[in-house]
């Protein structure tokens, strides 16, 4: 059997997309994982299937690099907008299911594209968590935020890891973002990603998490904000004062297309 792929990445958080909308196939968790090795593999920070809808305009399914099915994810979610249209569905505007939630989407005319994600809950207050003052937030997804003065500094990896595996704060896991503010309109951001177990070069949830809570608690003042990610590239969070209405906007680009074969 052979398995057509495109790989798209999302501000450097890249993903292996499949049309699974006429075939309608499972993969294992095992072969998941192997296509996403870095190395061996295709790699990517997760795999993404395309699939039909009986109300809107495609269904989204998400796999972390491990296999395991994802909670939601930002920039996969622009990157499905992107495959959905270069898939056959001609338009610009989107509406789209994931993980039970409804989500829109648009297609800006500079290839951009504007996510409006679910209103952001469970926010928890200052604690420590492996000696970093921690604060949490579910965009999608759950996400703990460390300020640091210097995020360049910070061994992501190590210190990320041990924030993740905290089963007293976080018993399901969660990401790590550590944050440094360089602008009331600016955040630079590096990210721990569970699923993937590494650093990402970019993170969209993380994204939205850290300015969403960066703004709650007066560390900046702008309700546009940037997102200066570990790719090099920069996304925007838009939202309201009441975090209602929540826009993850950034690039998402087709990298190459090819093809698997199965035995």
């Amino acid at each position: 059997m052979t398995v057509h792929f495109t790989k798209m990445s999302g501000a450097g958080n890249d993903f292996i997309m499949i049309d699974n909308r006429a075939e309608k196939r499972t993969f294992s968790e095992a072969q998941i994982a192997k296509w996403c090795k870095r190395g061996t593999g295709i790699g990517a920070d997760g795999l993404i299937l395309l699939e039909e809808s009986d109300r809107y305009d495609f269904s989204m399914r998400y796999y972390n690099a491990d296999g395991k099915l994802g909670s939601m994810c930002g920039n996969g979610g622009r990157c499905i907008t992107r495959f959905a249209q270069h898939s056959g569905i001609n338009k610009t505007q989107f509406t789209f299911e994931a993980n039970g939630e409804t989500y829109h989407a648009e297609i800006l005319p500079d290839r951009r594209v504007k996510l409006q994600m679910t209103p952001p809950k469970a926010f928890r207050d200052r604690f420590i968590a492996e000696g970093y003052e921690t604060y949490f937030i579910n965009t999608g997804s759950p996400h703990a935020i460390v300020y640091v003065q210097d995020v360049e500094q910070v061994d992501v990896f190590n210190e990320g890891r041990k924030i993740r595996t905290n089963a007293q704060h976080f018993p399901e896991g969660t990401n790590v973002n550590f944050l440094s503010v360089i602008a009331p309109d600016a955040i630079r951001i590096r990210t721990f990603e569970r699923g993937v177990e590494n650093e990402t070069l970019a993170c969209g949830t993380g994204c939205v998490a850290s300015a969403v809570v960066s703004y709650r608690l007066g560390k900046i003042s702008a309700k546009t904000v940037t997102l200066h990610v570990q790719s090099g590239e920069q996304v925007q969070v838009e939202f309201d004062d009441a975090f209602q209405d929540v826009y993850l906007i950034g690039s998402a680009e087709i990298v190459f297309e090819g093809r698997i074969e199965m035995p």
